[in-house]
């Protein structure tokens, strides 16, 4: 072979003779030259009509033909394109395609895409906690992860967000994030959208399941007062609602008023954290609020959101600014639960009691308020012991002389 000669299409590809090789005739009809390296079977070289070189490897599997592109000459070395064509070409000989890793990676959706698309609809026929997801996924994760393709999302990302969450809020908080990342990639992985579950391994914080704020009386006081100049009156309503009642917040939140019997005084939960439904006794006061709320027409909930037909969706930036202007710091929206069962513990009620009002399918959960009731045991106690001294005192006429 002689540099006045034209090149073959097949020959023994060296950096020489492809530095030599001409930009494809601009006449020609192809859009690209090919050449074949003699040496790597597979191997070829498509040159475009402005002189740009491309490698590319061409098998056949199962009788059609494809191809991979390794890179463009000059930015991928001749060596290494023998390289990853001699990789390919192993891949081939044990049975597997070549390109499948890379059709699963370019078939793989958006975080963002998989979320909406397809782990929303599956969590609205099989979750209660729907709403919340498709809240935390709006709200948070959406705005993290919704660009990335899915299986780019590495277990050191999660790490990351679920300590950022921590920090944020609370334990609690993150691990319930953390949840919801768990079963959206688990779901992912078994609809075979990726290829592992990046939350395996990733471990919970460790929640301080004991740790209950409730508000004072006079705390009580100051969060109406505040209330009053709050502008969103929609939110106040739905706090107060959650205080008079004890109801966890999305109960509250999903409350219609085809449910709500002001007759009766109850509130009907078709679906609550149990996966019971249950009636819920309402006080004088609740009730007073629900009359002052206006049902609408295009809206079936008890406290409505901006969107027509929908619910209030997040009190919680109302929330923040009423304890700012009260004063009250280091309360969440769920202690106003923990504050309704403190009030009726100090008010007498059993804890028993206290169980039926909160909803709760177990006594032992209702255990965590049982130290409210020390007072009242304890002057229950000293009420037995101020009889037992008095019937232990020496009778007066025990001492008269015999």
């Amino acid at each position: 072979m002689t540099t006045s000669s034209p090149i073959p299409s097949r020959f023994k590809f060296t950096q020489k003779l492809i530095d030599q090789l001409p930009p494809h005739p601009k006449e020609a009809r192809a859009t690209e030259g090919e050449y074949t390296d003699t040496e790597v079977a597979g191997l070829k070289l498509l040159v475009s009509k402005s002189g740009r070189k491309f490698f590319y490897f061409r098998y056949t599997l199962n009788g059609q033909k494809r191809a991979a592109k390794l890179g463009e000459y000059g930015a991928l070395a001749l060596a290494e394109a023998r390289k990853k064509a001699l990789e390919l070409r192993y891949q081939l000989d044990q049975g597997r395609d070549p390109q499948a890793e890379k059709t699963q990676a370019q078939a793989a959706p958006s975080f963002a895409d998989f979320a909406r698309q397809e782990y929303l609809p599956y969590a609205r026929q099989h979750k209660r906690s729907a709403d919340s997801d498709e809240s935390k996924l709006r709200v948070h994760l959406l705005p993290r992860f919704g660009a990335q393709r899915l299986d780019t999302i590495t277990t050191r990302d999660i790490q990351l967000y679920h300590g950022e969450i921590k920090t944020l809020r609370c334990p609690g908080t993150a691990n319930r994030h953390l949840s919801l990342l768990s079963k959206l990639f688990k779901l992912a992985l078994q609809w075979e959208r990726v290829a592992k579950n990046p939350c395996q391994g990733v471990k919970k914080f460790r929640e301080n399941n004991q740790r209950h704020r409730y508000l004072s009386q006079e705390e009580i006081q100051r969060m109406f007062r505040a209330m009053a100049m709050e502008p969103n009156q929609i939110v106040v309503a739905a706090l107060k609602f959650l205080l008079l009642t004890g109801l966890r917040k999305e109960e509250a939140l999903q409350a219609r008023w085809a449910h709500v019997d002001l007759v009766r005084g109850t509130l009907f939960l078709p679906d609550t954290k149990s996966g019971k439904s249950r009636y819920v006794v309402l006080n004088p006061a609740a009730l007073a609020l629900l009359q002052e709320q206006a049902p609408r027409d295009e809206n079936p909930f008890v406290f409505p959101g901006r969107i027509p037909g929908q619910a209030l969706n997040n009190p919680h930036k109302g929330f923040k600014r009423i304890l700012a202007a009260a004063g009250i710091e280091n309360l969440r929206i769920h202690d106003l639960r923990h504050s309704f069962a403190s009030l009726a513990v100090n008010a007498g009620a059993t804890l028993y009691q206290v169980q039926h009002l909160l909803g709760h399918a177990s006594a032992q959960t209702t255990q965590r308020y049982a130290h409210l009731t020390d007072g009242a045991l304890r002057e229950a106690s000293g009420a037995v012991a101020t009889l037992v001294t008095q019937a232990t005192k020496e009778d007066p006429a025990s001492k008269a002389p015999a």
